[in-house]
């Protein structure tokens, strides 16, 4: 018999804390062990529990989740996930900072029913982010903290001398989902001013945050960073990327690319979905794509990267070494589709190396 994943729910609505106990549960892997109301409650059970995994809110009386997540950290890491407001956004970004690996957001601010919604996704990120080993855990904080940046100097000088015309590629088409956003902002982080090559990234977010990580990427970066806009130019040096609710796809006019950003349907599981932008970018760019699919449960990118590759273009996945869960660019390695496979600090040098010839 497989031990259940034991898991601790901390918010300080006693409803949510019900609900969210009750939506764990119902699945046999599944057993929570206790339920508190804020940060001080939490240290106290996890040190008596020692939980595998916490579901985490932010804005609680008496101690916070950022003040908890950063004693965690320091003193027992352990995976989180945070449950919060759509309206928190600025405050999940901080909480991913502070070493929570990914983030669910709940359907409205008021105690309702609704929170609900959630269950499938928060069963299935559960299951798999409770198995992360610890050193990949701290190894991943080192990372977002600087310590492990890409040495990407050499490049980067070059790329500044001038925009060089002769590269092979014309887009960088990148795929993520849980542990993306860290993953992301060092590779854009680290990118050249005057970087020669467009750059569309599909990230598994909800409506509502992508337009702040955009935001967030473009002031902790060379390059320019936005959620792109129907209609938006693919331009050489600008990062876009695609809107929550939305697939981000292109369409070529005359001599340009432009966005073209097509709704989610019922069907679809993914949206943004990787599959769906690197597909169109394969079309519209033929073999002058290089296809990257980075950290994220599931197979999202699989077909994608599949695309690129028979068009003949030029592909990359993160190794299992860094990625937080192997999922998406194991299933692109699997099928074949790879090029070359990297930890996270090598990816950024390169994605300039292959831009910049």
């Amino acid at each position: 018999m497989n031990k259940k994943i034991r898991v601790l729910v901390v918010d300080d609505s006693a409803f949510n804390r019900q609900s969210i106990a009750a939506m764990l549960q119902s699945s046999p892997n599944i057993e929570v062990l206790d339920t508190v109301a804020d940060g001080r409650e939490a240290i106290r059970s996890v040190t008596v529990h020692k939980p595998d995994i916490i579901t985490l809110d932010l804005e609680m009386p008496n101690m916070d989740g950022f003040t908890f997540l950063r004693w965690l950290m320091a003193n027992n890491p352990i995976p989180v996930i945070v449950v919060s407001s759509q309206s928190d956004t600025k405050s999940v970004f901080t909480a991913l900072d502070l070493g929570a690996v990914d983030f669910l957001a709940k359907p409205t601010k008021k105690i309702s029913n609704e929170i609900n919604i959630i269950k499938d996704d928060l069963l299935k990120k559960v299951e798999i982010i409770a198995g992360l080993p610890v050193e990949k855990l701290m190894s991943r904080l080192k990372f977002i903290s600087g310590d492990n940046k890409p040495d990407v100097h050499a490049h980067e000088e070059k790329a500044t001398q001038k925009v060089i015309e002769s590269s092979s590629i014309d887009l960088v088409a990148i795929g993520s989902s849980t542990g993306g956003p860290p993953a992301l902002q060092s590779i854009i982080s680290v990118l050249p001013e005057k970087f020669p090559v467009a750059i569309a990234i599909s990230q598994h977010m909800p409506a509502g945050f992508t337009r702040y990580f955009a935001e967030r990427m473009d002031k902790n970066s060379k390059v320019e960073v936005k959620e792109a806009e129907e209609g938006d130019n693919v331009n050489k040096g600008r990062v876009l990327i695609s809107p929550g609710g939305y697939h981000l796809t292109f369409k070529r006019k005359g001599d340009s690319v432009k966005v073209n950003l097509k709704k989610r349907s019922v069907s679809d599981l993914y949206t943004p979905s990787v599959d769906v932008m690197m597909a169109s970018a394969s079309e519209v760019f033929e073999n002058r794509v290089l296809g990257v699919i980075l950290t994220g449960m599931g197979n999202d990118g699989k077909r994608g990267m599949r695309e690129i590759k028979d068009k003949k273009g030029q592909t990359i996945a993160e190794s299992e070494e860094t990625a937080v869960v192997f999922g998406m660019p194991g299933e692109a390695i699997k099928d074949g589709s790879i090029d070359i496979i990297l930890p996270l600090p090598k990816i950024a040098g390169e994605i300039i190396r292959r831009c910049i010839s």
